[in-house]
């Protein structure tokens, strides 16, 4: 995926710049990805997306953006490049359930806490999960999993 968006940025931006007449970042920054425990999380991640336009008051609900998951979700088109997940699966025996359950979860929205704590996640771009999940992850590869705060960490000194 990194590799694909950094081709677009590559690419498909000179592109664009050039037809028409401009030069710059079509996007405010780096694409940005961050591994999800899906059991735990992924529904969070899910709805925090669908929120995205209406955070950003480009739209007035998640229905209203064109652009978005939230249709094939709610039941109210099918996009062949989404597939559904299980755990959306698991929202109801059949699709109306489903969709029904999903727009009661979009509906509730993100409490600020949850917001911050995922934002940090994706600007770090670490594992998003409980602490046994970010273990793993950050054993199998080798690199912190969980946030950290900005800057060097501090000197302790012998006194201390």
């Amino acid at each position: 995926m990194s590799r694909a968006m950094g081709w677009v940025g590559q690419s498909y931006v000179q592109a664009f710049n050039l037809r028409h007449a401009r030069c710059g970042a079509l996007w405010q920054g780096r694409f940005k990805s961050c591994l999800v425990q899906s059991e735990r999380y992924l529904l969070t991640v899910m709805r925090y997306i669908e929120l995205n336009p209406v955070r950003a008051a480009m739209v007035e609900t998640p229905e209203d953006f064109r652009w978005s998951s939230v249709h094939t979700h709610l039941a109210r088109a099918r996009d062949p490049l989404i597939t559904p997940h299980p755990l959306y699966l698991a929202l109801g025996n059949d699709q109306a359930a489903r969709a029904h359950a999903y727009k009661r979860w979009l509906d509730a929205g993100i409490a600020p806490d949850d917001l911050q704590h995922l934002r940090a996640y994706a600007r770090q771009e670490r594992a998003l999960g409980d602490e046994r999940f970010q273990r793993m992850v950050q054993t199998t590869l080798g690199r912190p999993a969980t946030c950290r705060p900005r800057g060097r960490p501090r000197l302790v000194s012998p006194q201390d």
